[in-house]
């Protein structure tokens, strides 16, 4: 047992380092090949970001612990706003753009909305699969042409904050050790993916509890752990513009890109049923945590320390909701 606890926390490393020298190698590539810092944003180091999400749902979906990919996403997306966003906010304001509140939380919403409704029959096929990829290509599509139509302070907002974190670490010159980079990132990401996944489920076995709240709990939050090393930073920084953007799109590319490959894949069922495995609660959870910021920004755009109490109230809530379910 002690082994396989070790091994878990290896495996979180992994993905946490991993993740950022991939991020970290493929933007500095991409700067080098003369990419703006827009381009990178929305697409190269967004996908680095969200790449242990990704791999450890694809994994699960392989391995079929289709529970842990579901969970995964789910307990990230909730873990994004209401552990993270609170966090942050809670150490300093936080002041969004306005089209935040108009524009990119109404898509994380519809978004959210859309995953409920192809999940009732408690199976996330191949087609479905493929309409979540189509949409995570339309919505890096829309959001590259809106962010090019607006200012350029809204790029850096928009954009990315991904750009100041990969400044703030270093840009790297050589071509040989950019390359070097970006492939030591992917093989900790998915080495860190295979260990952390096999481990969870020994531990699932031996404590008793479900897939689903190895997925919601554990999990989610080692794979958001870069989204909330890098939000605390700014927020101790003062750097509040980088970090609800960064979230909401962080919520928006799990569900579409996530889900999409990991059910592309291989069809992701939900053993006992949407309803009556109470994933239909977490679904429920996952929309109000996302309609809260919405709330909070719809008069100032600002995110106030008491938003932040709020929100951090409420993910301490739902954890002990799954404690005492479990």
């Amino acid at each position: 047992m002690a082994l396989n606890l070790i091994s878990f926390v290896v495996g979180l490393l992994m993905l946490y380092y991993g993740a950022g020298i991939l991020v970290r190698g493929s933007s500095s590539l991409a700067k080098s090949l003369g990419l703006t810092p827009i381009v990178i944003g929305l697409t190269i180091v967004a996908f680095g970001t969200s790449a242990p999400e990704l791999v450890i749902s694809v994994v699960s979906s392989v391995k079929d612990k289709s529970m842990i990919a579901v969970g995964n996403v789910i307990g990230s997306n909730i873990c994004n706003i209401a552990l993270v966003l609170g966090v942050a906010s809670l150490l300093h304001p936080i002041q969004g753009h306005s089209s935040i509140s108009r524009r990119d939380i109404p898509i994380m919403l519809g978004v959210s909305a859309y995953l409920l409704l192809i999940s009732f029959n408690s199976n996330i096929g191949r087609f479905e699969g493929f309409t979540l990829i189509c949409g995570i290509i339309l919505y890096t599509w829309f959001n590259y042409y809106a962010a090019i139509k607006e200012s350029r302070q809204r790029q850096v907002e928009s954009g990315i904050y991904f750009v100041s974190a990969v400044e703030g670490i270093g840009y790297i010159p050589s071509r040989a050790r950019q390359v070097l980079f970006i492939l030591i990132g992917i093989a900790g990401v998915v080495a860190g993916a295979e260990i952390l996944i096999d481990s969870a489920v020994v531990i699932m076995k031996v404590f008793g509890v479900s897939e689903k709240f190895i997925g919601l709990t554990i999990v989610a939050l080692g794979t958001s752990l870069p989204e909330l090393a890098t939000s605390v930073v700014a927020a101790l920084k003062k750097e509040m513009d980088i970090s609800i953007g960064n979230l909401v799109g962080s919520n928006v590319f799990n569900i579409l890109s996530v889900l999409g490959a990991a059910s592309l894949v291989r069809p992701i069922s939900i053993p006992g049923g949407f309803i009556e495995s109470g994933l239909l609660i977490d679904y429920i959870v996952m929309l109000f945590i996302s309609f809260l910021p919405w709330l909070m920004m719809r008069k100032t755009n600002v995110v106030r320390r008491k938003d932040g109490a709020i929100l951090l109230s409420c993910y301490v809530l739902y954890i002990m909701y799954l404690i005492i379910k479990t």
